[in-house]
């Protein structure tokens, strides 16, 4: 994920915010991450924030076209700029959210720590998607051989956990990787890897972590260990 966006969970849909002090390079790089996001993306509502950016209606109107072209609906801008929230308001796109939720978080205490920021996926992840989120993703469906979950916190999967899976990969070593059948081809929390042995013929939920600098697993006996 580019450095200039970054896109949270948020209790209206996503917010994606661009940092590119040049607006051209901002849209760009808007472009190209929601192209790049647009199996995970799909189907969402968006809420961008500019900052500063003055951006006129017809320009606007081309980028909510641009980005409904991925299957995804551009419903409101925040911005700092009086140009923008015009534009804005002249394509019928909200201008204000509720902000006081704050990001949607599974994080019910300190004991789970670390990153904010969380997706919440409703679908099975088949082979050759790739879901990559800067926080934590919980996914309500399984992750078949050949798909790849990378996540910058925890990664917890409500369903069968065939595929790779990266927890921690910007270097969080307190992730965790949850599970009702985890049996991934490769797990890895932080920069540790582990091939999880043969699938189990009745397999329970399982929790991964990192102890000592290795990484081991034990039954997720949920919600205990969520709290």
């Amino acid at each position: 994920m580019s450095n200039s966006v970054k896109i949270k969970g948020i209790r209206e849909g996503l917010l994606v915010q661009v940092h590119d002090s040049d607006w051209t390079q901002a849209r760009e790089n808007l472009l190209l991450e929601i192209g790049e996001q647009g199996d995970f993306l799909a189907g969402a509502k968006l809420v961008l924030e500019v900052n500063e950016h003055e951006i006129g209606a017809a320009e606007l109107g081309k980028l909510r076209d641009d980005i409904e072209e991925q299957g995804i609906s551009l419903w409101a801008v925040l911005s700092q700029a009086e140009k923008t929230l015009a534009s804005a308001q002249s394509l019928g796109l909200a201008t204000r959210i509720h902000r006081n939720n704050g990001v949607e978080s599974d994080k019910s205490d300190g004991s789970w720590g670390g990153n904010s920021e969380a997706a919440f996926i409703e679908k099975t992840i088949r082979s050759g998607d790739k879901v990559q989120f800067p926080g934590n993703v919980t996914i309500f469906g399984d992750v078949n051989p050949g798909a790849e979950i990378v996540a910058g916190g925890h990664v917890i999967v409500w369903g069968k956990l065939r595929g790779l899976v990266h927890a921690g990969a910007e270097g969080d070593t307190k992730a965790k990787v949850c599970a009702l059948d985890l049996s991934p081809t490769q797990l890895r929390i932080a920069d540790q890897i582990a091939v999880p042995p043969e699938r189990k013929d009745n397999p329970l939920p399982e929790i991964a972590f990192l102890h000592n600098g290795k990484l081991e697993s034990e039954p997720w006996q949920a919600p205990n260990k969520l709290i």
